[in-house]
């Protein structure tokens, strides 16, 4: 089956990735990012945009419609991160890490439905992290952010489910991709050695979820939060 699938976050990283492993499936990709992307596949669009911005949202969004007729599957990769104590973290952090992380996340996931529901099918698939079960010290404003997605992707679940779109959540461990790459290494290591299984995640162990929460067999999953590497809410 070929699946249009948009996914925010494609330039680098896990959205890199995915879109990767989506294409070589034989699936349309819809990507986006501030900058450019180096993928170049037929079935992959690029669209270069700041996932905050309404407008630039809903414009890509229409023209994804236009051309294609439909969403089947939409994932919200796009994502900033920053390790500061409460004290130390400057507002405009503060504000540049709930814009990105949350209102991009609510401002494609409600162009996205409004698609969906004309179709009565869709799968949307948003990301926590396991910093929100953890309660990470020096994460306050990054795992806010995230928790935050948690309660939007269990209520959103329950506002769209009359029109066959399903709505879960993947909460990942570190990865080792550019996300991270300015955390300190001791900071890493403690969450590690707070996970059931104690290694990074792998870009294997998040497809799996996505995989599994984007089937359309998986009509009956909705508004379910899977936390990686055997952590807990």
């Amino acid at each position: 089956m070929n699946q249009i699938i948009v996914i925010t976050g494609t330039s680098r990283g896990i959205g890199r990735k995915l879109a990767e492993y989506y294409l070589d499936a034989g699936n349309t990709v819809i990507g986006c990012s501030r900058g450019n992307s180096k993928i170049e596949e037929p079935k992959y669009c690029h669209y270069e945009i700041d996932v905050t911005d309404e407008n630039q949202v809903i414009s890509m969004i229409r023209d994804v419609r236009r051309k294609h007729g439909r969403i089947d599957a939409l994932v919200n990769n796009a994502g900033i991160a920053s390790m500061n104590h409460v004290l130390m973290t400057p507002y405009e952090t503060a504000k540049k890490i709930i814009a990105t992380n949350f209102l991009g996340t609510f401002l494609f996931a409600r162009e996205v439905s409004k698609i969906m529901m004309k179709k009565k099918y869709g799968r949307i698939v948003n990301f926590s992290t396991v910093a929100v079960p953890l309660r990470l010290e020096g994460e306050a404003i990054y795992a806010s952010s995230k928790a935050a997605i948690v309660f939007f992707t269990e209520i959103l679940s329950k506002e769209v489910a009359e029109f066959g779109i399903t709505v879960n959540a993947i909460g990942p461990t570190p990865v080792a991709t550019d996300l991270i790459k300015n955390v300190p290494e001791s900071s890493i290591d403690n969450l590690v050695k707070r996970q059931t299984i104690q290694r990074f995640g792998k870009i294997g162990d998040i497809v799996n979820v996505v995989d599994f929460f984007i089937n359309p067999e998986s009509g009956f999953i909705t508004g379910q939060v899977i936390y990686l590497g055997g952590v807990l809410d």
